[in-house]
């Protein structure tokens, strides 16, 4: 793999749903999740990392390198299986430790060499926990926070016809049926990340390659993932703030400071996105840049 990152990096990634339900709350009949406290919607950081797996194993298939652990249908210890096989490993775990006690670093270089995800995010690799393998858990650099809506959302529920009847039975009784959607008109999302050029030199070897594969799956999260449920939703920008050290040259709640949202002076129901106003300030600590990407 190429060479770890050697600069941190925060971003802001603003994108917004048009008549749809960008995240179901199953807590709560897969209506919208919501702050019940303040009635702003919320996104979790799961589901924009689903997002960004997905992308990434459209556009790669699997190749050499990046692949993804996490994906639905297959089992976890699958792939771990194939990586106790690589390094030589079968039965036991706890005393393949003793005999080789550089068997945790073997597992964890395999894993992050060759699934992307793992290399981004990090894992919980439950066959290597279970095994007392230090391995079992790697940290990754990339992080993201729950997305959160720029206004406070009323999410509808829409009633729906459907022709197509169940049973024999309903069909001789009625000729429809009736359902339920449940849909936010219009909301514009933030989320906040954090990339640590420390955590990828140390322990999964995050590369200036996966970096820009990160900022392209980012960008398209939403193209390749459109249905019914979800109905219009499109990342607007992203906004990358680059330090010029390891460790940074400023909090990165400084920074998230810096990215204004707000809507168009007049508009008091905002139902667009350029019914709003995103604006950087140029004022940024020294050894800082910004770079907007849409």
């Amino acid at each position: 793999m190429s060479t770890p990152i050697k600069n941190r990096y925060d971003f802001v990634i603003l994108f917004d749903v048009e008549n749809g339900n960008p995240n179901g709350n199953p807590d709560a009949g897969n209506m919208p999740r919501i702050d019940p406290e303040t009635g702003y919607g919320l996104v979790t950081d799961v589901c924009l990392k689903r997002k960004i797996r997905n992308y990434v194993e459209d556009l790669k298939e699997d190749t050499p390198g990046y692949r993804i652990y996490v994906k639905e249908g297959v089992p976890l210890n699958r792939s771990d299986a194939e990586a106790l096989a690589a390094v030589g490993v079968s039965g036991d775990l706890k005393a393949a430790k003793k005999s080789d006690p550089g068997i945790d670093l073997k597992l964890r270089d395999f894993m992050c060499s060759n699934f992307y995800d793992i290399r981004t995010f990090g894992a919980v690799m439950t066959t290597f926990v279970k095994g007392a393998l230090n391995c079992g858990q790697v940290r990754g650099p990339v992080q993201l926070s729950f997305a959160r809506s720029i206004d406070p959302i009323v999410p509808q529920e829409v009633t729906i016809t459907r022709v197509a009847i169940t049973t024999e039975a309903d069909a001789e009784k009625k000729g429809t049926e009736m359902g339920r959607k449940h849909i936010v008109p219009y909301a514009l999302y933030r989320a906040e990340g954090y990339v640590s050029a420390n955590l990828a030199r140390k322990t999964t070897g995050f590369s200036e390659d996966d970096l820009q594969l990160l900022w392209q799956a980012i960008l398209n999260m939403f193209e390749n993932d459109h249905s019914a449920a979800r109905g219009k939703m499109a990342v607007r920008e992203l906004i990358v703030f680059k330090h010029d050290s390891e460790l940074g040259n400023a909090p990165a709640y400084k920074l998230f400071e810096k990215v204004q949202v707000k809507p168009v002076e007049g508009v008091e129901v905002p139902r667009k996105y350029g019914d709003y106003v995103v604006s950087v300030s140029d004022d940024l600590p020294e050894g800082v840049h910004c770079e907007r990407l849409s």
